[in-house]
């Protein structure tokens, strides 16, 4: 981080200004090992790698700690020399490419597959995770001068209240302990008027509710993947997927049904989706089957519940519809 970055922060705990207490390790202007300071409650806070830390380096985000590194760059559009991921940035958001002068704050930023996008922008961007995927970002984006990287728990984020222009939070929500709280703190910290975009895994209700639990057959397995360790359900989803490659390759050709089929047999399929090489979509394949069956929780919500949530907060002009990762939403501050 650098000193300036201080400006975006305060303490998570009783929102007075921090000061660096100590910087044992700079590289340039950028702050590598120190120590963050609050005066009012008297915390602190270290700074590891570069990155500001205010929660346990361990903690029930370990399984995306571990994803993100270990899958550092696979979704990144500069590897896949692709526009996957910027094209899902712009059309989700509907923000300007142009956005000079402007504050992004990321909720969930993972190892920065939008955050490169958002850069993109010239805005500057403040991009959090609860996770360590937070380093695998800064190995990415460390030299970029609009970007701070922070580690902090979204429901103790330490950034000033009502202090940025749009709030960003994708594929997150259903993956923390209590959805609805995740989604009311994002609001708190945009200025009047700005803009908020962010979604949640969708869960049908009637009949549909009923008959997902035979389609999303990765629900009969959580319940042990989940709790096994990283490297062990990794080696066995590598190896389950790169196993039925050749047959999800088959079954991906039947009309309609093919890659629904795939999904019930835990192969995640973008072939036809995404234009993207052989190497590369079994790579986004076990990147995805393990994102399934891994983390701790996963609580997906219904349309209605969603809608409600969003009506319920401060928030006007109000879009919630299905949409790339299952419920997206957007909004403005009022």
């Amino acid at each position: 981080m650098r000193e300036a970055h201080l400006d975006y922060l305060v303490c998570p705990d009783c929102q007075r200004p921090l000061k660096v207490a100590e910087a044992a390790i700079r590289r340039d202007d950028r702050i590598i090992t120190g120590t963050l300071a609050c005066d009012g409650c008297h915390g602190t806070f270290p700074i590891l790698g570069g990155i500001p830390r205010f929660v346990p380096l361990s903690n029930y985000a370990d399984g995306f700690d571990f994803q993100w590194n270990k899958h550092a760059l696979t979704q990144h559009d500069s590897y896949s020399k692709s526009t996957v991921s910027q094209d899902r940035f712009f059309n989700e958001t509907r923000w300007p490419h142009e956005l000079a002068g402007e504050t992004i704050l990321e909720v969930g930023c993972g190892s920065g597959r939008f955050t490169a996008p958002a850069l993109s922008t010239g805005a500057m961007v403040v991009a959090t995770d609860l996770s360590g995927a937070v380093d695998a970002n800064y190995r990415c984006h460390a030299a970029v001068e609009n970007l701070l990287l922070v580690q902090s728990d979204i429901y103790r984020m330490p950034f000033r209240r009502e202090t940025f222009d749009k709030v960003l939070c994708l594929g997150v929500l259903q993956h923390t302990p209590d959805v609805k709280l995740s989604f009311m703190s994002l609001p708190e910290f945009l200025k009047t008027g700005g803009s908020i975009v962010t979604d949640v895994y969708d869960r049908r209700s009637g009949p549909w509710g009923f008959l997902e639990l035979f389609y999303r057959t990765y629900y009969w397995f959580r319940p042990i993947t989940h709790r096994l360790p990283s490297k062990l359900l990794y080696r066995l989803v590598s190896a389950y997927v790169r196993f039925m490659w050749p047959i999800a390759r088959l079954i991906n050709r039947i009309p309609v049904v093919g890659r629904k089929i795939n999904r019930m047999l835990l192969i995640v399929d973008y072939r036809g989706r995404y234009d993207l090489s052989e190497e590369l979509l079994k790579e986004w394949s076990i990147l995805d089957t393990f994102d399934l069956l891994s983390p701790v929780y996963d609580q997906r919500q219904t349309i209605a519940t969603f809608r409600d949530w969003f009506r319920s907060a401060p928030l006007t002009d109000i879009d919630v519809h299905y949409g790339y990762n299952g419920i997206e939403g957007r909004a403005t501050k009022c």
